[in-house]
């Protein structure tokens, strides 16, 4: 497939409130139900960021998952969201990703935000994650992990990163920064969901939620603060070219990950 079109959903999350928040999203969905092959939901959505995983997480292969493999065959789209998880002894927050058929993956974010005390209430990932959709190569990221480059860096593995977030308003430069930077230095698509709204901490969020091309140019980008649900599509036959003409890529640095 050369064009995939992506929708964003942008919204404030009502503060540890499953029930209210799927609610409200499956209308959102609703309204996308044949005009979109991925959609993408903000960081924790069920929730907020919850530092209460305790008491609000949900089992593995809970109830969000069970409602996301519903919304994902109503809409026939690839639906994707970060859920906060209890997976044996541990916490997550995991990255989901459902498609219509019902098969689902998932990515457990690996840079724990210690300045909120994340690294105290969940355990890190231990892989990259990545997965192939429609002929499209998609690496997830959460929030945080968008800050360090090394782990975000293309080795000829993905064309778009997806980074779902709740990422505060003071720190809104930096996130809009990072995404450029990680779409130009990777010569990739970058497809980004913030929440907006005020969480249950007081913290204030923005959004600019975000689709960036390979040359850190903006496909969706909108006025801070607001709801918005849009779609746009991206090409791969225009990112190959650019590839083809411009390949940095080629000088990249090799490297190793070490977990």
């Amino acid at each position: 497939m050369d064009a995939l079109r992506i929708s964003l959903i942008q919204t404030e999350l009502a503060w540890e409130s499953p029930e209210i928040n799927r609610e409200h999203l499956a209308g959102e969905i609703a309204q996308l139900t044949g005009g979109s092959d991925l959609i993408v939901l903000p960081e924790m959505f069920t929730t907020g960021f919850t530092m209460a995983p305790e008491h609000i997480a949900e089992p593995a292969g809970g109830e969000t998952l069970d409602w996301m493999r519903q919304q994902s065959r109503h809409s026939g789209a690839l639906l994707c969201g970060s859920v906060a998880v209890q997976d044996g002894a541990c916490y997550y927050n995991r990255f989901y990703w459902v498609s219509p058929d019902g098969h689902s993956g998932y990515y457990d974010k690996r840079h724990l935000f210690r300045m909120g005390d994340e690294h105290h209430h969940y355990a890190p990932g231990a892989d990259v994650g990545g997965f192939e959709y429609n002929g499209w190569k998609i690496r997830p990221l959460v929030c945080y992990d968008l800050r360090f480059p090394v782990w975000c860096r293309r080795r000829e593995d993905y064309d778009l990163l997806l980074c779902v977030a709740n990422w505060p308003a003071p720190r809104r430069n930096a996130w809009r920064t990072l995404l450029a930077a990680r779409a130009i230095e990777n010569q990739c698509y970058v497809a980004a969901v913030n929440r907006v709204g005020q969480d249950g901490k007081g913290l204030d969020y923005a959004g600019d939620s975000q689709i960036i091309d390979f040359k850190g140019e903006s496909i969706i980008d909108r006025p801070p603060g607001d709801p918005f649900t849009a779609t746009e599509s991206i090409s791969r036959q225009a990112l190959e070219a650019f590839r083809t003409k411009f390949p940095a890529w080629q000088d990249a640095d090799g490297f190793d990950i070490r977990f």
